[in-house]
């Protein structure tokens, strides 16, 4: 007697962090039509988020400097509380007290090397900083429509010429208190979204203009533009964690963070 095959049924629940395969419903664009992004490329100016609307002089963690995002009443009453904070040398900055992921869109407005790799299912945009990594699917998929909030969120995007064109949904934003725009205490809600344009205008330059979303934080979409310049030949990027060398203790009593001397002792206790 022939023995008959046996079909066994699973029903499979997927974690959030795992992966999930979807298919692509488009033929990805032909590689040698790709834009050459190669090389290494760092942010131009500082790391305050949106320099367009900076007021005050300095950085992000200088005294009186901030952006003017168009917030609502209530999210403008957060970040001033933030500002506060910052004034006083209180507010953490969580990718380097905690080594969590700098998140999107703070993804565009970190100081360290950057990487642009093309390929025609996927862009990737790789940073020194994290490592920190942004998939972004050109295969003709779409966003999930479950899809869990995560640091980075979920992109999908096509290609416009030569200008990649991509939404970012499923963002965690400030809802566990851990991501943040820039060190003046910029912050998102867990239901904001984007819209990115990325192109080179010219051979040394990259362009990524964000157009943000979010309804429960802002009163109009927020058009923020950031720009990279290339970096020379050959420029090599190794991998570099912000809390690897965090050595800066707090004080226990104030919250403050302690700068060290060459002999470890605080110099501003």
């Amino acid at each position: 007697m022939r023995a008959l095959p046996v079909v066994l049924a699973f029903a499979v629940w997927v974690a959030p962090g795992l992966c999930v395969a979807q298919s692509a419903s488009a033929t990805p664009r032909p590689s040698d039509t790709l834009p050459d992004w190669s090389g290494v490329w760092s942010m131009v100016g500082g790391t305050v988020f949106d320099r367009a609307t900076q007021t005050g002089q300095g950085g992000a963690t200088s005294v009186g400097v901030r952006s003017h995002p168009p917030y609502n009443a209530e999210w403008e009453a957060i970040y001033k509380s933030h500002l506060e904070r910052r004034d006083k040398n209180l507010f953490p900055d969580t990718i380097s007290n905690c080594g969590v992921p700098a998140g999107f869109p703070r993804h565009f407005n970190l100081p360290d090397p950057y990487e642009f790799v093309v390929r025609p299912e996927q862009v990737w945009v790789l940073t020194e900083n994290g490592p920190n990594i942004l998939r972004i699917y050109t295969d003709g998929r779409k966003h999930l429509d479950d899809q869990w909030a995560t640091y980075t969120g979920d992109s999908v995007g096509h290609w416009e010429g030569d200008t990649l064109v991509f939404t970012t949904v499923a963002l965690k934003g400030f809802r566990d208190k851990d991501v943040i725009l820039d060190r003046t205490g910029l912050v998102l809600s867990d239901q904001s979204r984007a819209t990115t344009r990325i192109r080179k205008i010219d051979p040394k330059t990259m362009q990524v203009e964000m157009t943000i979303e979010d309804p429960k934080a802002l009163t109009k979409p927020w058009v923020v533009t950031k720009q990279f310049q290339k970096m020379a030949a050959g420029t090599r990027v190794y991998d570099y964690g912000c809390a690897e060398n965090n050595r800066n203790p707090a004080d226990v009593d104030t919250g403050k963070t302690l700068i060290l001397g060459p002999d470890g002792k605080p110099l501003n206790k």
